[in-house]
C-alpha cells in the first residue's frame, strides 16, 4: 500500500468515529453541527460499514465497492436533498456544515474505490506474499545467471 492508500483507509475509520459520534450526540439530545439524516438508517450504515472497512484494509475490490455502494445510496440521496434545501431556503451554519459532511461522505469512498481499483500493487503474484519477493526478482535472476554463465574462469 502507499502513503495515499494508508491515510485515506484512516480517514474512512475518522469519518465513521465522527458519524458514530454524531449519531451518539443526536440520540442523546446534545446539540452538534453534524446530524444524522435518518437515525436508524444511519446505525445501519455504521455497522454495514465495519466489515468494509475490513475489507478495505485488506485491499478487497468488492469491500471497495460495498463501500461506496452503500455510502453512495445513504449520502447521495441526501446530498439532493440538501442542495435543493439550500436553493430554497439558502445557506445557513446549520446546512453548509451538514453539506460538507456528506460531501465528505461521497468523496472517501469514492477515492478508496478508485484507490483500489487502479492500484496495481494489489497482489504481484498468485501465490502468497511471502514469496512475492522471490517471483519479483526473475527478470533480474535470469540476467545475472547468463552473466554468470559467460564469465568462467578457469585457474
Amino acid at each position: 500500500m502507499t502513503l495515499f492508500s494508508y491515510l485515506l483507509t484512516f480517514l474512512g475509520v475518522l469519518f465513521w468515529f465522527f458519524r458514530a459520534i454524531a449519531t451518539l450526540l443526536y440520540q442523546l439530545d446534545f446539540d452538534f453541527f453534524a446530524y444524522p439524516i435518518n437515525t436508524n438508517v444511519e446505525i445501519a450504515v455504521l455497522f454495514a460499514t465495519l466489515p468494509c472497512i475490513i475489507l478495505v484494509i485488506k485491499r478487497n475490490i468488492v469491500g471497495a465497492a460495498c463501500y461506496l455502494g452503500i455510502y453512495a445510496a445513504y449520502f447521495g440521496t441526501a446530498l439532493y436533498e440538501a442542495i435543493m434545501q439550500a436553493g430554497v431556503e439558502g445557506l445557513n451554519i446549520v446546512n453548509s456544515a451538514n453539506m460538507l459532511t456528506i460531501i465528505i461522505g461521497v468523496i472517501i469512498p469514492l477515492l478508496t474505490f478508485l484507490d483500489i481499483l487502479f492500484n496495481k500493487n494489489r497482489t504481484l503474484g498468485k501465490g502468497h506474499k511471502k514469496e512475492d519477493w522471490f517471483y519479483a526478482n526473475e527478470a533480474y535472476d535470469r540476467k545475472f545467471d547468463e552473466r554468470a554463465d559467460r564469465n568462467q574462469y578457469k585457474f
